[in-house]
């Protein structure tokens, strides 16, 4: 599940949540747990139910704010990094670290 678009929401124990992510790995779920609370959100997980014990686990991630919307912080540019530059849509797919200020690349960047 990346940057979709829909704001989606359920539970996670018994606890109201904005689904960030669905059936992802652990090491997602921990740059994203790390991410969102460094914004200052709670974020809760729980594991998914696998069909066997040979199939990887893998987890939801969900925060308690029921208006975050993970497309609309990302492309309004709402979010932080770790060193204080905004969060671009590489950035939170971790395609890439840095984070330059357009979301475009012109003909002498490339």
């Amino acid at each position: 599940m990346s940057l979709g678009g829909k704001h989606l929401f359920g539970s996670i124990e018994d606890t109201r949540v904005t689904f960030v992510e669905k059936k992802i790995t652990a090491e997602r779920v921990e740059f994203l747990k790390k991410l969102l609370e460094h914004n200052g959100f709670e974020v809760l997980i729980q594991e998914e139910k696998r069909k066997s014990e040979e199939e990887p686990q893998l987890y939801t991630l969900g925060v308690t704010d029921m208006v975050f919307n993970p497309t609309i912080w990302v492309y309004q540019r709402k979010l932080k990094t770790f060193d204080g530059h905004k969060v671009t849509p590489d950035y939170w797919n971790q395609r890439a670290e840095n984070t330059p200020p357009q979301y475009w690349k012109t003909p002498k960047d490339q």
